[in-house]
């Protein structure tokens, strides 16, 4: 008989699942792997309103810790993250690498990536072929430093002919991330970028890596639907259900019911289920936690939308929003922005969710406190009444 789990108790998991509650390693370089360990991956934005966004998930799990060791993790000698598409850009454990194999051979072939980066690839193959063997020779290097790779056209997506062969070689698996200059991309080999090792390690046929990738998104999880599990990877409707059936049939997945979810779950065998999750963190927009919005909804009834494409008169909660964890509950979102210049972390507006605690407004100022110490921000400043005595307080 299928098992039914209380939405409460749906939520216990998935916080636990994720790293929520867990006490904090003892240090900075164990707070980031203990992280990306729960989370299996870190998702990668260029918006830097508060702080890079993947410096976020591991505050907000394991709290205050150097953004440099990320950093090292991700680029230096002890390198144990690497860059490719999981959901969305992301940093990924070097481990990881052959189970993304299939996903670079599809690449090669021009399917699953962009359209005018697949059209490139058909119609530019000599050119594409002449960078890799440039990155060879000189790498690493940035788009910008290639021979005869041209200029950029217009703003942000006008890249050069360089950059676009760059981006299908990154694709492709035949370049990654050497090193970074500022949060401009530099590209190398992945065999001379990745521990010896895993770029020559044996590769999973295509089902056995994406049944991998599915156990993975599991773990992390905790309880899920089949919606949620292939989107946490990125995996097709076909690919992502053979997958499922393959690792429920093995024991790996039960499946089980959840109140109020319409669709079927699954759940990690080996999931924790705690009597409750102690945890207060601002996250995120790309918090692996809320970054699939129909999970978020269905768990806590929070319908969260990016506004910062949006016109700043049609915004409704603001530019850049942290939504609060606070007792097991997303009770919260802050409108914030670092003000790195002045020293100053600017929370523009707070908006309260429907029931959320009447003392909600001391963990928010205590929260803010937080970020803005670790952000090196001296000052808080707030135009919101109730947050601003609570700061005072």
């Amino acid at each position: 008989m299928t098992e039914t789990l209380s939405l409460a108790v749906a939520r216990r998991i998935a916080l636990a699942a994720q790293g929520f509650g867990a006490r904090p390693a003892p240090d900075d370089r164990r707070k980031v792997l203990r992280a990306v360990d729960r989370t299996g991956l870190l998702q990668i934005d260029s918006v830097n309103a508060v702080v890079r966004s993947h410096y976020l998930p591991t505050y907000a799990r394991q709290g205050s810790y150097a953004r440099a060791e990320l950093d090292r993790l991700q680029l230096g000698r002890r390198r144990r993250l690497f860059e490719y598409w999981g959901h969305e850009a992301s940093l990924i454990p070097v481990e990881f690498w052959p189970l993304l194999q299939w996903r670079m051979a599809r690449a090669r072939a021009g399917e699953g990536v962009y359209g005018g980066l697949a059209r490139f690839g058909r119609e530019r193959a000599d050119f594409i072929a002449a960078v890799l063997r440039e990155i060879e020779q000189r790498g690493p290097l940035a788009a910008g430093e290639l021979t005869g790779g041209g200029k950029g056209q217009g703003s942000w997506w006008g890249w050069s002919d360089g950059k676009r062969a760059l981006e299908w070689l990154f694709w492709a698996g035949q370049v990654t991330t050497g090193a970074r200059r500022g949060f401009e991309r530099l590209y190398d080999l992945p065999e001379r970028v990745l521990p010896a090792g895993v770029a020559g390690a044996a590769v999973p046929n295509p089902a056995e890596a994406q049944r991998g990738l599915l156990r993975i998104a599991a773990r992390a999880l905790g309880v899920a639907t089949e919606r949620d599990l292939r989107d946490y990877w990125r995996l097709g409707p076909a690919e992502g259900r053979a997958g499922l059936e393959a690792l429920v049939e093995e024991g790996a997945l039960l499946p089980v019911a959840v109140q109020g979810w319409r669709d079927p779950a699954y759940l990690d065998p080996e999931a924790r289920r705690p009597r409750r999750v102690e945890a207060t963190a601002l996250l995120s927009p790309f918090d692996n936690l809320i970054w699939f919005r129909p999970r978020a909804e269905r768990l806590w009834g929070f319908r969260f939308r990016l506004e910062i494409y949006t016109p700043a008169e049609k915004r409704v909660h603001g530019y850049y929003v942290l939504p609060l964890l606070h007792r097991e509950r997303l009770q919260a979102r802050l409108d914030v922005r670092s003000v790195r210049a002045a020293g100053r972390l600017d929370v523009h507006a707070v908006h309260l969710e429907p029931g959320a605690d009447p003392d909600l407004h001391r963990a928010l100022a205590a929260e803010v406190r937080r970020l803005a110490d670790w952000l090196g921000l001296a000052e808080v400043s707030t135009p919101d009444p109730a947050l601003a005595a609570a700061l005072d307080g």
